[in-house]
């Protein structure tokens, strides 16, 4: 017996998801020097869009995608510098599409013991870049219609982190409200927001506190590369029906 084509269609199944429309797309993410916003760069390079990647530091050469990616340096501290840094890109590329907002800093230390000086940087970095940058895209993304914007925030941020880090669980917090206030207001105009949150991935950032990958129940320590993948899901055109979430991203540490 032959089968036609409508019914080999019908008993084929919907195609598999590709997590595309990259092509033509501008993507920027800050903190893209090392670690996780290098691997987010380089997986959004690598899949079509125009990537650039944002830091105070110069990545290692190469660069994922040759010609479509560029370094420019920004201080997401600065809003001058931001200004700067997101001119540069749309002078060469045109509307930016997709903001990963990675950059941040983390330290331990005791409440009692972090001045002022010390909190007003880690929020500074950790929460009002992030503010800066997004607030500096937000209206050209509203203009063409689409728009993809994901928030690194942490575990930190809901669990108030290990002890001895007040600091940093209040600006990821912080971040991961932002993302969700963003969701709400900007989520007609075709721009989503969605934030990560992580929680040990094997970068510097963690080096001191290696030793509680024992307490993953998948038994390692997460990879750039882990939340890279994620990324890439978010900014895709076939996430556009997902907004305002907070996705864990750590190994089965927290569970809620």
């Amino acid at each position: 017996m032959s089968t036609d084509s409508t019914d080999a269609a019908a008993t084929s199944g919907p195609a598999a998801p590709s997590f595309g429309g990259f092509e033509g797309r501008v993507a920027v993410v800050t903190g893209a020097g090392r670690g996780i916003g290098r691997a987010a760069a380089d997986a959004l390079a690598a899949k079509g869009a125009c990537t650039a990647y944002l830091d105070v530091h110069a990545p290692e050469p190469p660069l994922e995608g040759g010609e479509r990616s560029m370094f420019v340096h920004c201080d997401v501290t600065d809003e001058a510098s931001v200004d700067a840094a997101f001119t540069t890109v749309e002078e060469a590329w045109g509307t930016i599409s997709i903001l990963v907002n990675n950059a941040g800093i983390f330290w331990i230390r005791p409440l009692a013991e972090t001045t002022l000086e010390a909190w007003n940087q880690m929020m500074a970095v950790n929460t009002t870049g992030a503010f800066l940058c997004a607030r500096r895209v937000l209206e050209g993304m509203r203009a063409q219609g689409y728009g993809r914007l994901i928030a690194l925030g942490s575990s930190a941020g809901k669990t108030g982190g290990a002890k001895e880090t007040a600091a940093y669980g209040a600006s990821k917090a912080a971040i991961m409200a932002l993302a969700k206030s963003i969701a709400s207001e900007y989520a007609a105009d075709g721009i989503t927001s969605n934030a990560l949150a992580p929680a040990l991935i094997n970068t510097d950032m963690v080096a001191g506190i290696a030793d509680l990958a024992g307490r993953i129940p998948v038994g390692r320590l997460g990879e750039p590369a882990d939340i890279a993948a994620a990324v890439v899901f978010l900014a895709s055109e076939e996430a556009g029906f997902i907004t305002g979430e907070v996705m864990d991203i750590n190994g089965g540490f927290l569970i809620d």
